[in-house]
């Protein structure tokens, strides 16, 4: 058995990645689902959804490799993060469409916990704000909206979870209801520094504690699958949310290492060590991993629209196909022309945190057309992440951040955007070989349990760098480009 599962169950598509016993990718197979907007600024997905291509795509992986289960040692698990399920314990079915983690119906409740003072109290026990990014007003939202359905969480009929702790569940045929403290760690109601629960915010929120799940290390026994999916019983060995398993992958194990993952949103990462460090520029206090019951802190920048706005252009505007064309037609813009887009389109996230605005572009010309929104569209994933590290900075200062920025996601096989990064964050930006490092962080986790991968040491040491993008744009540029996004990030802030 020397082959790793890792299952990557990410918001718009399910994938099953096998790994060999040099944790090099063999097959993968990969399957999209449904988006439902059922209103503005709602965002949900059928979890039937996430469970069958998640299943599919598993078989397929492994059948593409001539294998069967047996040749399987252990499955890792990564997931889009703060997605919120509940469901029936007896019978595994969800009460309610799961609600995605860009959706921002809670806004209102935000609001209104802001307004009585409650987000210090938050930001204290979790390290996160009082935004409807995070799964524990999704969760209110669920028992309050559904007929019954608190009655019934206190009587432990309903279990919560994220959809790492779903696909658990199922896969374990309801055997195991855990997740990890990385997956906790983002739900609003972990305590990061005691590593438990916060009965004060599930009080406050009115959740019933006996629905949230147990919580485990990044690399842990999550049970075995049921024998029937797979032809026998595999053990379930690593689990981490999206973000984190991309740290991982991307062996940011000291710190002051900085990743970048360039997915549908963005999130940036900056491993902070063994102590938690407050933000005082509105970026999120998390946990990077957790292995032998210690927490490994970062700081996290979150961009709701990186990826996604390449699949605006595609299906909103119709000016590309296919994302692959949005490059060289930015090639093409007029350079004399400064179209920047604020891709707000489900509110700005960190270091504004607000969810209220909405997407707005400036610099029309009559003039202006596809190419130049698509210039538009990829720069604003630069301007973004220049925000983030910049606040990062500030709140690391003095200990000292990598002059390099390590990034990974199917947005950083871009060359374009990545010189673009480069230029106007006047920095490195390095590109691993294995892009995806997301898929690649779960493996070694449940791999490295299992005993086939090797320590943190020796994987780090394996970590090889595919090209390097070298800032090359003059300064006083870098200054008047980084000046102009600024007056529209708080246009767009003002309206």
């Amino acid at each position: 058995m020397t082959y790793i599962l890792a299952i990557d169950q990410g918001t718009t598509s399910s994938r099953a990645i096998l790994f060999d016993a040099a944790m090099r990718p063999v097959t993968s197979a990969q399957e999209e689902f449904p988006q439902h907007y059922p209103d503005s600024g709602w965002v949900e997905h059928e979890a039937d959804d996430l469970w069958s291509t998640t299943a599919a795509t598993c078989r397929a992986a492994i059948e593409k490799a001539g294998i069967t289960g047996a040749d399987v040692a252990a499955i890792g698990i990564t997931n889009q993060r703060e997605t919120t399920v509940v469901w029936d314990r007896h019978t595994g079915r969800a009460i309610h469409r799961a609600i995605v983690w860009q959706d921002r119906r809670t806004a209102e409740t935000c609001a209104r916990l802001r307004a009585e003072g409650q987000e210090p109290m938050v930001n204290a026990r979790t390290g996160l704000l009082l935004d409807p990014y995070f799964s524990g007003t999704k969760l209110a939202y669920i028992l309050d909206h559904v007929e019954g359905a608190r009655e019934k969480a206190r009587a432990g009929d309903l279990l919560f979870g994220t959809v790492d702790c779903f696909l658990i569940w199922k896969l374990t045929g309801g055997r195991v209801h855990a997740t990890d403290a990385t997956n906790a760690a983002r739900t609003l109601l972990y305590d990061i520094r005691k590593g438990r629960w916060s009965a004060t915010i599930c009080d406050l929120l009115d959740i019933p504690m006996q629905m949230l799940p147990d919580v485990r290390d990044s690399a842990d026994d999550y049970g075995v699958t049921r024998a029937d999916l797979f032809g026998r019983e595999i053990p379930i060995l690593g689990v981490a949310g999206d973000q984190q398993a991309a740290t991982v992958g991307q062996a940011c194990f000291q710190p002051g290492m900085l990743k970048s993952t360039y997915g549908t949103g963005c999130f940036a990462l900056l491993n902070t060590g063994n102590e938690p460090v407050v933000s005082q520029n509105r970026l999120l206090t998390t946990i990077a991993y957790q292995l032998d019951g210690t927490p490994t802190y970062a700081l996290e920048g979150s961009i709701f629209v990186a990826g996604a706005v390449v699949q605006w252009l595609r299906d909103g505007l119709g000016l590309i196909r296919e994302a692959r064309e949005t490059q060289p037609l930015a090639d093409r813009a007029d350079p004399h022309q400064e179209v920047i887009l604020v891709p707000a389109f489900t509110g700005l996230g960190a270091p504004y945190w607000r969810p209220e605005c909405r997407g707005a572009i400036y610099g029309l010309t009559r003039g202006t057309g596809p190419a130049e929104l698509a210039r538009a569209a990829l720069e604003s994933v630069g301007f973004q992440t220049r925000d983030l590290l910049e606040a990062m900075r500030a709140d690391w200062a003095g200990h000292g951040v990598d002059a390099v920025l390590r990034v990974d996601g199917g947005m950083s096989a871009s060359d374009w955007t990545m010189q673009f990064l480069a230029d106007i964050l006047d920095a490195p930006v390095d590109r691993p070989e294995v892009l995806e490092t997301t898929a690649l962080g779960a493996a070694w986790l449940a791999g490295m349990r299992a005993g086939i991968y090797p320590g943190q040491a020796e994987f780090a040491a394996g970590w090889a760098l595919e090209r390097r993008f070298e800032p090359a744009m003059a300064e006083a540029e870098r200054a008047r480009r980084c000046a102009a996004w600024g007056r529209a990030v708080t246009a767009t802030l003002s309206v």
